[in-house]
């Protein structure tokens, strides 16, 4: 269930003089901005940009960065691309920024249907003149970019058969690969790059019947490397992502300095998809309403467009 509350009896053409008013004078209406683009959804977002280049000649984004600045102007300017382009963009960030956030390529890579994370490197490719996978594998070595190449490569079968034996025979090599400094690394790669998300899940159930814990549980008391700690945030993608972004959104604002660009990612990226269930996750985990954390961790304008995308009405 999404959160975005669209609002509009305007047309795209009225939106955009609405925005080019906003612009106009020292320093932008913020809070028109907020109240026209933070309640449209992707198709009216994209006419509201193709209306105010053919009323004015210019790019609204490129004009939104320019009035705008800090997180909200970061957030905005992810809000406004559309989704295949917006993923596009965080991965390219996310291989730039100096920590490497291997961890967002995965959730792309995991959490997208398979048309999906096509479109993505489709995306990519056009925006950066390579592919994904070529950048990726320039930025990874040994055994991380075998997996992160492999994940980006994937086009997976979705259909909801589930093959008993094969689970538990994967989820003993799974097993193996997970055991302290053994196992056979390929193989694990193999089954999590190529497998259907609902074949895994029966793979990954099977592992917590037999070992009475959940492999993502066993691996996080040993994702030191870079490579164990992207096969966790794989099989958390790919066994239940909502629960995997509620907790990306606690760690966000249980850490000193909230990390806006993790809780950006996530309310942005699914505001229009499932933002409400990662809210009820919230809740059910932490005994205080998301947007009221939000509020209480955020300021200025930036607050005011994520709670509006969380659907918080003035």
């Amino acid at each position: 269930m999404a959160t975005l509350i669209v609002l509009s009896q305007s047309s795209p053409a009225e939106d955009a003089e609405a925005l080019h008013k906003a612009f106009k004078g020292w320093g932008a209406d913020d809070k028109v901005i907020i109240a026209i683009l933070g309640h449209r959804n992707v198709h009216q977002r994209q006419q509201i940009r193709k209306a105010y280049e053919e009323l004015f000649q210019e790019d609204l984004i490129k004009r939104l960065e320019s009035e705008i600045s800090g997180d909200f102007e970061r957030a905005m300017y992810r809000w406004m691309l559309e989704p295949a382009e917006r993923d596009a963009v965080l991965a390219n960030v996310a291989m730039r920024n100096g920590n490497k956030d291997f961890h967002v390529i995965v959730e792309i890579a995991c959490v997208l249907s398979a048309e999906e994370l096509l479109a993505v490197r489709r995306a990519y490719r056009c925006r950066y003149k390579r592919s994904l996978e070529e950048d990726v594998a320039a930025n990874t070595t040994g055994h991380l970019r075998q997996l992160l190449v492999g994940l980006v490569s994937s086009f997976r079968y979705e259909g909801d058969e589930i093959n008993a034996r094969l689970a538990q025979s994967e989820a003993n090599i799974l097993h193996e690969t997970v055991k302290e400094k053994k196992g056979n690394h390929e193989e694990a790669i193999r089954i999590l790059t190529t497998r259907s998300k609902t074949q895994l899940v029966a793979t990954f159930n099977r592992y917590r019947d037999e070992h009475n814990i959940s492999i993502s549980k066993k691996l996080l008391d040993q994702a030191s490397d870079d490579f164990n700690k992207a096969l966790h945030t794989a099989i958390r993608c790919i066994n239940d992502h909502k629960k995997y972004y509620e907790k990306v959104l606690r760690n966000a604002m249980k850490r000193i300095g909230t990390d806006e660009d993790a809780l950006s990612r996530i309310v942005v990226t699914r505001a229009e998809k499932d933002l409400r269930d990662i809210k009820d996750l919230y809740y059910k985990r932490n005994s205080v309403h998301l947007e009221d954390a939000i509020a209480k961790e955020t300021s200025g304008d930036y607050k005011k467009f994520i709670l509006t995308l969380l659907g918080k009405q003035d």
